[in-house]
Order: C-alpha cells, then structure tokens, then sequence
C-alpha cells in the first residue's frame, strides 16, 4: 500500500469516527429530550453497527501495513507480537 492509499484510507477512517461521534451525541440528546427507549436503542445499535465496520477497517489496515512489514522483513519475532497483540485484544473485549 503506497502511501497516498495510506493517507485516503486514514482519511476515510477519521470521517467514519467524526461521524459516529456525531451519531452517539444524538443518542445522548434523544436521552435527555427523553425520547422512546426503543428509539434510543435503535440508535445505539447503529452506534454499534458502525463502530464494528469502523473496527474491521482498522483492523484490515494493520493486516495490511503491520502484520504484513513484519512478516515481509522475515522477522518472526515481530510476527508473533504483531499477532499476539491483536489476539490479546480480541481476549481482553470478550470479557
């Protein structure tokens, strides 16, 4: 990945988060106007929806530069905490 596609890419995860930003202050201004709690709901599953695709960039994108660079450079070492980072992770949000 050049990095003009690194930066469009960067660029792009920054407006997904601005806009989810924007999205959970409306869910805060629908509590305080004390909207329906389904509507409310409704939105923090949006909320929810958007921040794991926010993720999946995220993660593709270390896929893509950090994980590869080390197993490119054949260094085995910064493999494995490459891949020991994102299981721990994956460990740590299950609990």
């Amino acid at each position: 990945m050049d990095q003009a596609d690194k930066a469009d890419r960067r660029e792009a995860k920054v407006h997904r988060l601005n806009r989810i930003a924007g999205q959970v202050q409306g869910v805060a201004r629908m509590v305080a106007e004390g909207r329906y709690c389904m509507d409310i709901l409704n939105q923090v599953q949006a909320v929810k929806a958007a921040l794991a695709k926010a993720e999946a960039e995220i993660l593709r994108d270390h896929a893509a530069t950090c994980v590869h660079e080390a197993i490119r450079a054949g260094d085995a070492q910064a493999t494995q905490m490459k891949l020991d980072e994102l299981v721990g992770l994956f460990d740590r949000s299950r609990r």
